[in-house]
């Protein structure tokens, strides 16, 4: 059946192959939120098919990579598949998109980059909390490590690069900047994102059915707290772990 220019704009741009046994395709070349929004329907579609060989579909900023059984999949017959998928058009705020608040305590030991930060702008670290609290941010994707959150967009003035040589260790539940990207590591690793604060709430679960607090198409709005605000939600978190535990 012909497709409709209109129509025509819902469907993947580029399928390119990766290997034998994934195909990446792609939606566009920028962080965009609505780029991101026709990635996330069309996972959503793709998995909604319950195709047998589909082995993992990994939404990205501007892509889906689809992994596959070349067992029971060629490379041909999936991407002519995909190609031709039709998606719905989606709206920027999926509907069943969840706002999560999440408190951080900004600078000092949790947030060592934040006065380099606000040098770098020209800004008081003031602002700089003020303006990284100010925005309600999209959930463009998860990766690096398990629930790591891509946030977008930072308020143009505190886009700083990453650092040049990667902290060996960033602690659990830091936020950091890197361009106009901002994000949390939900486990501690290695990181280069400049840090500017830390939440005491938990990302990732090791178990449960949902280990991810959030997942694409979420919406994030910051909220600067204290140090007593901090202890006291890191406590609650803590006896809330081990009573699900037991």
């Amino acid at each position: 059946m012909p497709v409709s220019p209109k129509e025509e704009a819902l469907f993947p741009r580029q399928l390119i192959p990766m290997g034998d046994s994934a195909v990446t395709v792609e939606f566009g070349d920028s962080i965009d939120p609505t780029v991101n929004a026709l990635v996330i329907a069309y996972a959503k579609k793709l998995l909604e098919q319950g195709w047998s060989g589909i082995v993992d579909v990994v939404p990205t900023f501007r892509s889906v990579t689809v992994h596959f059984d070349p067992l029971q999949w060629d490379m041909a017959s999936l991407t002519d598949q995909l190609r031709v998928l039709p998606c719905p058009r989606p709206s920027v705020t999926e509907s069943n998109s969840t706002l999560h608040q999440i408190p951080v305590l900004y600078g000092g030991d949790y947030g060592p980059d934040l006065d380099e930060v606000a040098a770098y702008a020209g800004l008081e670290p003031s602002t700089v909390i003020r303006l990284h609290a100010s925005v309600q941010y999209r959930v463009y994707m998860i990766g690096f490590s398990p629930g790591f959150p891509y946030l977008g967009l930072v308020p143009p003035q505190l886009a700083i690069p990453r650092l040049l040589t990667p902290r060996p260790r960033v602690p659990a539940g830091s936020v950091g900047i890197a361009d106009r990207q901002t994000g949390i590591y939900p486990i501690a690793t290695p990181g280069g994102w400049r840090l500017i604060g830390r939440t005491p709430l938990p990302l990732y679960h090791r178990t449960g059915s949902t280990p991810f607090m959030l997942k694409p198409g979420d919406r994030v709005q910051f909220r600067p707290i204290e140090q007593d605000e901090f202890e006291q939600l890191s406590r609650a978190t803590t006896d809330e772990d081990h009573r699900s535990q037991q």
